[in-house]
């Protein structure tokens, strides 16, 4: 039963246009499912999209210390949601310490800025109920719950006009318009059990979602929601596809695969799988250096973090986290200086020098941190996740 207050998609679909209508059972492979469509030009992106600066960057507006000057005066946090004791944690990166603690909301996952970049949302996932926190990154403190359901993650449309709920336990996307959250229309994709992480194309026109528990990728009009594609990586046993970003030259994604132990490579028009690359065991979350040379890949599962690079598809270097970890979801510094991690199985948050990879900090926190975000950070938008920003 959906708690008192919850916004209810059984009320959307009955009382807003168009909330009714889902996706018709996808097809379960690839080569089934659609012929590859070309690349969009840069001048067809997705209707609203900003358009990007003159370089084939992805991130260009978001180099190190490019911040907006709005975003300049919010205060410097790391904030750490934790799922199980649903706490909030507020970390001062100067001094490495926790600051402030507060409710988190129901099985707080991840810290999301908004597309404007003027609130953070800490999304919960717990069923039957859930819940975003927003949060003034202004002041760093939570303002009123609000009740929706089952956000285990949460991204934006390129037009900033629309939330997008990731309902990974109903297999679920729940489109709200902004800025009132009033539900627009839900779309279940029945074959894609664990939805949860995604990444949009270039040109904003479709999202790659990882499909965690089923061991599958898709990919969706991100103007329709209609499936274009339905990726086998292996058996569920032996893949579970997690963190999904584009490089940043826009020709490819990557794809963390806990289960494989390494990275998965699309091409940047998310039609076909070209690659594997080994990093470690239980890979989980990517993140790219400010300069766009090196993704760093935490691999949860071994305490440490695999230094790729994006030239040539291949590791550099690895770093271990001294005395074990389990480094998970994070985020870079605005000045590219700092990687932070939650350390999921072992309540803790490490600090890590992108130069090097010594741990400047290991902090400790509540139990199964997640999705920390490290604010502010540089860029025009957000797209969602923890630092998806463009």
């Amino acid at each position: 039963m959906i708690r008192a207050g919850m916004v209810s998609l059984a009320v959307c679909w009955a009382l807003v246009a168009g909330c009714a209508a889902r996706p018709s059972a996808p097809a379960t492979s690839a080569a089934r499912a659609e012929e590859p469509s070309a690349p969009h030009a840069e001048a067809a992106l997705y209707p609203g999209m900003p358009q990007y600066p003159p370089t084939g960057d992805v991130y260009a507006a978001a180099g190190p210390g490019m911040l907006l000057p709005e975003v300049a005066k919010d205060r410097e946090l790391v904030y750490v949601p934790t799922t199980i004791d649903d706490q909030l944690f507020v970390i001062d990166p100067k001094t490495y310490r926790v600051i402030a603690t507060y409710p988190g909301g129901a099985e707080p996952q991840h810290v999301v800025p908004s597309y404007d970049l003027r609130t953070l949302y800490v999304t919960g996932s717990r069923v039957p109920g859930g819940s975003i926190l927003p949060v003034d990154p202004r002041t760093g403190k939570p303002g009123t719950m609000l009740p929706i359901q089952d956000v285990y993650n949460l991204y934006f449309t390129p037009d900033g006009r629309q939330a997008i709920v990731v309902a990974e336990e109903y297999r679920r996307l729940d489109y709200y318009a902004l800025p009132g959250w009033t539900p627009v229309k839900s779309l279940r994709y029945p074959k894609c059990a664990g939805i949860n992480h995604m990444d949009y194309t270039r040109d904003g026109r479709v999202m790659l979602f990882s499909c965690e528990f089923a061991g599958r990728m898709l990919a969706l009009d991100a103007v329709t929601g209609r499936q274009l594609r339905l990726f086998d990586l292996g058996p569920p046993e032996h893949t579970m596809p997690q963190d999904t970003r584009l490089v940043p030259d826009g020709t490819a994604f990557l794809v963390a695969d806990m289960h494989a132990g390494g990275v998965h490579i699309f091409d940047g028009t998310a039609t076909r799988r070209t690659g594997f690359v080994k990093t470690g065991d239980g890979a989980h979350g990517i993140y790219f250096s400010r300069d766009g040379s090196v993704a760093y890949v935490s691999n949860r599962g071994e305490g440490t973090v695999t230094v790729l690079d994006l030239a040539t598809m291949k590791p550099r270097t690895t770093w271990q986290i001294p005395g074990g970890g389990s480094p998970d979801m994070g985020g870079v510094s605005a000045d590219g200086r700092t990687l932070w991690l939650a350390g999921r199985y072992h309540g803790e948050v490490y600090a890590l020098s992108t130069e090097t990879g010594k741990l400047l900090a290991r902090i400790p926190v509540g139990d199964g941190p997640h999705g920390l975000a490290v604010w502010p950070q540089p860029g025009r938008y957000s797209l969602g996740h923890t630092s998806n920003i463009r």
